[in-house]
């Protein structure tokens, strides 16, 4: 099995100051899915769109093709034959995961009803459960909305993962797992986070996925 995290390592030396981080998130996200748990993530701006990614590298096949097993297949193929024969072609397994960014509706109600800093938080509250993973995305570590998800998810008894630059900021020592990647201007930080949750899906869609 590739260890994608020391190849990222290779790829991007800087980032050896991450390993520990890194391999903390992954055993908190393997030991997750393993137990029908399921991911959570949100972040702002850039982050937002970095926590969409994110899902659509675990929710279909990344770099892997992902067949469904043979038993859901076979329940398939019970069904409409048209419908069967199309669809055991074209789907991929996934691993559970929401974007909390992605929900329009949702926020911009939370936003003019509530409190624009509660977001993340009343989402988590709702969906969330004890053995789900939170992935906070903050490139100061220090966005509120993301501060107040991570609380809430640790009072649901989440495992939390932030993923953050510059000294971490309050998510980086709320959480169970920290990524701190070793910039301080956003955008620099940005071009870092990708690699990094790039590594952390191979390393999930290896694990499994094997096939």
């Amino acid at each position: 099995m590739t260890d994608h995290i020391q190849e990222l390592i290779s790829r991007y030396p800087a980032l050896s100051v991450c390993e520990k981080g890194l391999r903390d998130s992954y055993s908190l996200l393997e030991n997750s899915f393993s137990a029908a748990g399921k991911l959570l993530v949100a972040g702002n701006g850039g982050s937002a769109s970095d926590s969409d990614h994110i899902v659509g590298e675990l929710m279909k096949a990344f770099v892997k093709k992902r067949r469904p097993d043979r038993a859901f297949l076979d329940k398939l193929a019970k069904g409409d034959g048209d419908c069967a024969g199309y669809l055991a072609d074209k789907l991929e397994c996934g691993l559970p995961a929401i974007s909390l960014c992605a929900h329009t509706a949702l926020l911009t109600a939370s936003l003019n009803d509530v409190d624009g800093n509660v977001v993340f938080a009343q989402q988590i509250l709702a969906l969330g459960k004890s053995g789900d993973v939170f992935l906070g995305i903050s490139t100061s570590g220090n966005s509120k909305d993301i501060v107040y998800a991570m609380a809430v998810a640790k009072a649901k008894d989440m495992p939390t993962i932030a993923l953050t630059g510059r000294d971490g900021g309050r998510i980086a020592k709320m959480a169970d797992a920290a990524i701190i990647v070793p910039e301080t201007e956003t955008f620099k930080i940005q071009e870092l986070h990708l690699p990094v949750y790039h590594a952390l899906c191979l390393a999930l869609e290896e694990h499994f996925f094997p096939e």
